[in-house]
């Protein structure tokens, strides 16, 4: 069964982060997301993918490649404009079977999609919803479901204490290619707001599954640092790059770390980094590939992507900043989320 990833976001949530790239590129425990996507979903036997691209395809294309890299074959469509989530699908239309999965490529999750197909063949469903439970349902799309399954509405939004239910579209759907017939060519269109109310309507079957595992949407910054610590503690098992040389403590090839530096774990430190003398790194901190970290730093909760520069006696508190950028010397920074910052430019807070 094929896999269409919907991989067009802007993250306009994670700028300046995401200014120029795809969101679903977003480095995650120092790997693209879609690339940890793509390796679970290939551990669990799907091996031919679609990719739905638009802003900066040519980022997720030169990455991925045709797939063989990871064992799967990719193709890929790009939206020339801005389709909405039904309308991308109806726009890789030609690429897909009669029954394939949908995975909106900017949330992270670790589930096992096996009992979701299983439920969907079981039910005679034209589609079936992947739905994950959350505490505060206020903020998302809630289902109205009955016993048998059958979502009979989706309330957006609701209001506290007036949601129909916890469970939420969780972004991943398994569809029969006669669903498709229901979104109209060309244009934008929602799938919650368009799409599955008119399949409703019309006696289609439309079911829901409640998913178990890992769910989260990283497009705020506090969702995209809270998978990174979620991945640190373990709660998200996705494999990380580098070996766990010390418990809590995973570190790439080639790196240098100085005479009295402290780590403290959990970190996760990427290949040829530079660790000056009596630095201190940690805890719950991720450093990408190639950066540079002077003597006397102090970095705790933060994550660096690839690139960085970290000047002598800066201090970094729940940052995150985006590839090639540098700190100054000495600068003291809380909860900095910059990108290509410069020692002579203004911080981005």
């Amino acid at each position: 069964m094929k896999a269409l990833l919907l991989a067009g976001g802007l993250g306009t949530r994670l700028r300046p982060l995401t200014e120029q790239m795809p969101k679903p590129m977003a480095p995650v425990g120092n790997r693209p997301w879609i690339e940890h996507l793509i390796r679970q979903l290939s551990d669990q036997g799907v091996r031919e993918f679609v990719l739905a691209l638009k802003h900066y395809p040519d980022l997720i294309r030169n990455h991925l490649g045709d797939g063989k890299k990871w064992g799967v074959s990719i193709e890929y469509v790009i939206e020339n404009e801005t389709l909405g989530t039904a309308g991308a699908i109806k726009n890789a239309e030609s690429l897909l079977g009669d029954c394939f999965l949908v995975f909106n490529a900017d949330i992270v999750q670790h589930m096992n999609i096996k009992p979701l197909i299983q439920y969907h063949q079981e039910r005679q469903a034209t589609v079936t919803i992947g739905l994950t439970e959350v505490e505060d349902p206020s903020s998302f799309g809630v289902v109205d479901i009955s016993e048998t399954g059958r979502i009979a509405r989706f309330v957006e939004k609701p209001k506290s204490g007036e949601a129909p239910s916890k469970l939420i579209n969780a972004g991943i759907y398994v569809m029969n290619k006669e669903a498709l017939s229901y979104i109209p060519a060309g244009r934008e269109v929602s799938i919650e707001r368009e799409t599955f109310p008119l399949l409703i309507e019309a006696g289609e079957g439309v079911y829901g599954f409640t998913m178990t595992g890992y769910w989260l949407d990283m497009g705020t910054r506090e969702r995209y640092r809270q998978v990174h610590w979620d991945l640190l503690d373990r709660k998200l098992k996705l494999s990380l790059p580098g070996k766990e040389k010390t418990s809590g403590i995973w570190t790439g090839n080639s790196c240098r770390i100085g005479d009295g530096a402290l780590l403290i774990p959990p970190v996760v430190i990427g290949n040829r980094v530079q660790i000056g003398d009596k630095a201190i790194i940690g805890p719950y901190t991720v450093i990408g590939d190639d950066c540079r970290i002077a003597n006397n730093t102090r970095l705790s909760e933060t994550i660096l992507w690839d690139g960085c520069h970290v000047r002598e006696g800066a201090q970094l508190y729940q940052c995150v900043f985006g590839f090639g950028s540098e700190i100054g010397s000495r600068h003291i920074l809380y909860e900095a989320f910059a990108h290509r910052i410069k020692e002579e430019e203004e911080i981005t807070v």
